[in-house]
């Protein structure tokens, strides 16, 4: 399998190192080694350019899972993830340059035996470079700067770090360069780089072996869906304190508190292990209150916002694979999900009528979705019908725990939260999003988080169950030619990559389908899961996609993307042939 990687990192499973080709709209051009320590500011590390002598010349890229080839007229740069923490390089008749992309912050010192650390401090990492052929030369101009603010540095002199990786009389050369946050592993270095090469293939094959069961027609795509989630895992460190699944090793290089839920439903069928750490990695953080806190990255976690309560649902779902909810897991998750739900229950119902409101539209997961153009805080018909599907399951797992007097109080809750929904929210025709104190419905819009409401499934009466499946029936106000679209587009609001403002994403259009076949209408989900595996064949696994033309928008390898693929080929499609 071969991939672009100006839309799909070169990494590995575990590693916080990535290669990428940054799109044309970026300033930085050429090969860039980034990190996915630090924060979003801080990704960009190293520029690579293949040289002739001591000139950059152009150059052709390929990759595939195990390596990564430059080549110009006929000569070679060649890179393998030998370990997560080292990237094994080697040439033949090309040098390779390697430049700090930090002017401030950066600074380079020699460390025996004819190597280099480099202190990246702006990017929260530290890397080891070491010549094992060839030679390596180091430029590392040092800038002292004084506390005299009368004195100025002299013009050009800004502090570098430029390493080059040059060939040896038979026009070879070999390096390493090992990343680090405090203190080098020093790495075995003395295996050949062709067996490192072949050591990552057999890691990757064996990872492609848990590829869920779907139709042969999509096997490349799984193939691909399979790479970006394999390779967007990072090892623990720092806030990660288990295996953690990446929205993305491009941009969107964090896990955030709905985003998980997606990626451990696409685990579950072959990967228990694996789908159970990704379930827990956001209840790893759970405050005093009950709260999960918006996403975490390797550095920091942020609180500012928070996103929707899915994990009910979810759970439900990877309950459904024999063996994965041992009765440990079960007692494990229970009085997390206990707490996190009631924390929505308690915290977030300002005007007290008993429907839970989204502060912003960030907490929703829709950030700039029209529902919220008429202001905060809102009490939209999706969140009470995600907590109406997770008190029921909490319900359910009190019973399999022996808690019968938690099971009735769940249930009661479940059962008193779909009533209010349908008196508060249910006009007759549709659900809708009010604001809390005022019940006001902003007019404008035609947004499909109104009908996301059908994630309940037939805990919802038939006729309301009638209604938003009739206005989710493809090619109708929603459901294009490639799958829902956020926004209508026959919305006077509606834009093609408006963001939540129209395009087609992964997660709505998973809640969507296991939502109607939940609810009565499977033959209905299958043909908008079909739809949606259709344009991943062409689009691949975006962000997010455009609704009418299926062209991928955003981040061009994202993985709850790859993962609603590998969940809807899996479960809708798989039947057929």
């Amino acid at each position: 399998m071969e991939f672009d990687i100006a839309a799909v990192p070169f990494s590995r499973f575990g590693s916080y190192m990535a290669l990428n080709v940054l799109p044309p709209h970026w300033s930085l051009k050429g090969l860039i080694l980034r990190t996915m320590r630090g924060t979003f500011a801080s990704r960009e590390a190293f520029v690579l350019e293949p040289m002739r002598g001591r000139e950059p010349v152009p150059y052709e890229v390929r990759a595939r899972p195990d390596l990564l080839r430059l080549t110009a007229d006929g000569r070679k740069v060649e890179m393998c993830f030998a370990a997560p923490d080292v990237l094994r390089i080697r040439g033949q008749g090309l040098a390779l340059r390697v430049s700090s992309l930090s002017e401030h912050g950066s600074y380079a010192f020699p460390a025996g035996a004819g190597c280099w650390h480099v202190n990246c401090a702006p990017n929260c990492t530290q890397y080891m470079f070491t010549p094992l052929r060839g030679e390596l030369v180091m430029d590392a101009l040092h800038v002292v700067h004084t506390q005299d603010r009368r004195r100025r540095e002299r013009p050009g002199r800004r502090p570098r770090v430029v390493a080059e990786f040059l060939p040896g009389e038979d026009g070879q050369f070999e390096a390493a360069i090992e990343e680090f946050v405090t203190t080098s592993r020093t790495p075995d270095l003395s295996r050949p780089f062709d067996e490192c090469v072949r050591d990552v293939a057999g890691e990757w094959a064996e990872w492609l072996r848990g590829t869920p069961a779907m139709p042969r027609k999509y096997a490349r795509a799984a193939e691909s869906a399979m790479y970006v989630n394999w390779t967007s895992v990072v090892a623990p460190s720092g806030r990660f304190l288990r295996p953690t699944m990446l929205m993305s090793k491009n941009w969107m290089t964090q896990c955030w508190s709905w985003d998980h839920c997606f990626n451990a439903i696409a685990l579950s069928y072959r990967n228990p292990e694996l789908a159970w750490d990704q379930f827990m990695a956001l209840f790893d953080h759970q405050d005093e209150h009950g709260a999960l806190p918006d996403s975490v990255s390797e550095a920091q976690l942020t609180w500012n916002f928070c996103k929707p309560p899915i994990h009910g649902w979810a759970l439900a779902k990877m309950m459904q694979r024999r063996g994965l909810l041992t009765q440990r897991r079960l007692e494990g998750v229970y009085r997390p999900l206990c707490r996190w739900t009631e924390w929505w229950l308690r915290e977030r119902d300002c005007d007290g009528d008993g429907l839970p409101e989204y502060h912003h539209g960030n907490d929703s997961g829709w950030d700039n979705a029209t529902v919220f153009d008429g202001g905060y805080p809102v009490a939209a018909p999706d969140l009470t019908a995600y907590l109406v599907v997770q008190t029921h399951v909490l319900a359910g797992l009190a019973r399999r725990l022996g808690r019968d007097r938690d099971a009735g109080r769940w249930k009661t809750r479940s059962d008193g939260l779909r009533d209010r929904m349908l008196e508060r929210l249910w006009n007759g025709e549709q659900f809708v999003s009010r604001r809390a104190f005022t019940g006001e419905v902003f007019p404008e819009g035609d947004c499909l988080l109104n009908y996301l409401a059908i994630v309940a499934g037939n805990r919802l009466p038939k006729a309301v169950r009638q209604k938003l499946s009739d206005a989710l029936k493809p090619d109708g106000r929603f459901v294009t030619e490639h799958g829902p679209a956020t926004e209508s587009p026959s919305s006077p609001l509606y834009v093609p990559d408006g963001y939540w403002r129209g395009p087609i994403w992964g997660s709505e259009t998973v809640l969507v389908v296991d939502g109607l076949a939940r609810a009565g209408y499977r033959s209905q989900a299958r043909e908008i899961a079909r739809r949606y595996c259709n344009m991943c064949l062409n689009s691949g696994f975006a962000e997010n996609f455009d609704a009418l033309t299926g062209r991928p928008l955003r981040d061009r390898a994202y993985t709850w993307g790859s993962s609603a693929f590998l969940t809807l080929a899996h479960e809708f499609l798989r039947s057929r042939p």
